[in-house]
């Protein structure tokens, strides 16, 4: 049985599998040129994102400490500014050990700062009844840093995180502040 003839079209061309052979590297180089751009673009946008996550998470648990402050509440087992950290830490949903500027330092209360203000002359209050109503409550988170996770943004160094907030203190129930 002869083999059946096939016609091509009229323009076809037929390419030699030489030439076919010749372009396979080619496509690797090509690839792994739009490959580094694009993972690059993919990292940053990872990393630019968890930044602006934990700026708003660290914004968010000062706010809530805040919070907790004007109130006059205290934890069992804790003074005023005990309380207010613990709360304070609570609300960073374990995101507060990532930012510490080096491995060794553990200790969350070094980096939060909290002070009262007389209302009138905006001078910080410190002692007993620093605390009591009418007092003006901040609480600060400073020194914290986020180092960059993508390997072409290590270079530029860490982002530095910072947060703070302030509100008036409430009376107490009581009448009496709280014990700091």
């Amino acid at each position: 049985m002869n083999p059946i003839p096939i016609r091509r079209q009229p323009n076809s061309r037929t390419i030699s599998t030489g030439r076919l052979r010749s372009q396979g590297g080619s496509v690797i180089i090509e690839t792994a040129i739009t490959l580094m751009p694009l993972l690059a673009f993919v990292f940053a946008t990872f990393d630019v994102a968890m930044a602006v996550t934990m700026q708003n998470t660290i914004q968010f648990a000062v706010r809530q400490g805040v919070r907790y402050a004007i109130t006059s509440q205290v934890m069992s087992g804790f003074g005023h500014d005990a309380s207010i950290k613990s709360t304070l830490i609570t609300n960073t949903m374990g995101m507060l050990p990532y930012l510490y500027p080096t491995a060794g330092s553990t200790d969350p209360n070094t980096y939060i700062t909290i002070t009262y203000y007389n209302p009138t002359t905006l001078a910080a209050v410190t002692g007993v009844n620093s605390n009591q109503g009418g007092n003006i409550c901040k609480i600060s988170l400073s020194g914290l840093r986020y180092s960059w996770m993508g390997p072409l943004m290590r270079g530029a160094g860490s982002l530095n995180m910072s947060a703070a907030s302030s509100d008036v203190m409430e009376a107490s129930i009581n009448g009496q502040p709280p014990a700091r």
